[in-house]
């Protein structure tokens, strides 16, 4: 199996390739720049230039891999567009690709709370509206997917339980992006992780449970 990730350089994305690795999956990362790529990822994966807004770039990327996730998003800035662009038409643009491929699976990075039009977020130029956008196209595509939902992102691991949920049933709380990208890649390894949302967080509360367990109760 080889998989295709959209957003490879990003700080989510770098843990998604961390853990196919180490699931020994082979990995070809989408990056815009390659010298950025070559000195952020682990030595020895592939690398394909393309940008996701340029769909001419990501056909020959998608042809010989059976999964892609994406964790592309767009970084803060002043650019009204931003989320429109990367969140909405760069995935529409990957989901495109990935359904000409006939790819067996695609996993999407989202976000809680993208069906709360009024929330704080959207002051950002609507990021998580456009993020349930590409959602919605997803969805209706054809191709199967899993789309994770995961609460506020924190660089450090912890040691507490994954809670995994259905579709806007979370609305706080918060996930490392080890956890996101373990929850990403166990997805692919799944049969009941297929077409489903599924919203994540950690708790201290909570139990730990096998992920097959995790995705058969969503």
């Amino acid at each position: 199996m080889k998989a295709l990730v959209a957003g490879a350089t990003g700080q989510t994305g770098q843990r998604i390739v961390e853990r196919l690795l180490a699931e020994g999956i082979e990995v070809k990362a989408l990056v815009r720049d390659r010298e950025k790529a070559i000195a952020q990822l682990p030595a020895g994966i592939e690398i394909a230039v393309g940008d996701v807004l340029d769909p001419g770039s990501l056909t020959a990327a998608v042809a010989d891999c059976q999964v892609l996730l994406s964790a592309t998003g767009a970084t803060p800035s002043l650019d009204i567009t931003g989320p429109y662009k990367v969140d909405y038409e760069g995935n529409k643009n990957l989901i495109d690709a990935a359904k000409l491929a006939q790819i067996d699976q695609f996993v999407m990075v989202s976000s809680l709370c993208v069906s709360k039009l009024l929330h704080p977020l959207n002051l950002f130029w609507g990021i998580l509206y456009w993020k349930q956008q590409a959602e919605d196209y997803l969805k209706r595509s054809g191709v199967p997917y899993t789309i994770v939902r995961p609460g506020g992102l924190k660089n450090e691991d912890n040691d507490q339980a994954i809670v995994m949920s259905s579709a806007d049933t979370l609305f706080e709380g918060n996930i490392p992006r080890q956890k996101v990208a373990q929850v990403c890649v166990d997805a692919i390894a799944e049969p009941s992780a297929k077409n489903k949302v599924v919203e994540i967080i950690t708790s201290e509360e909570a139990v730990s449970q096998p992920m097959a367990t995790l995705f058969a109760s969503v």
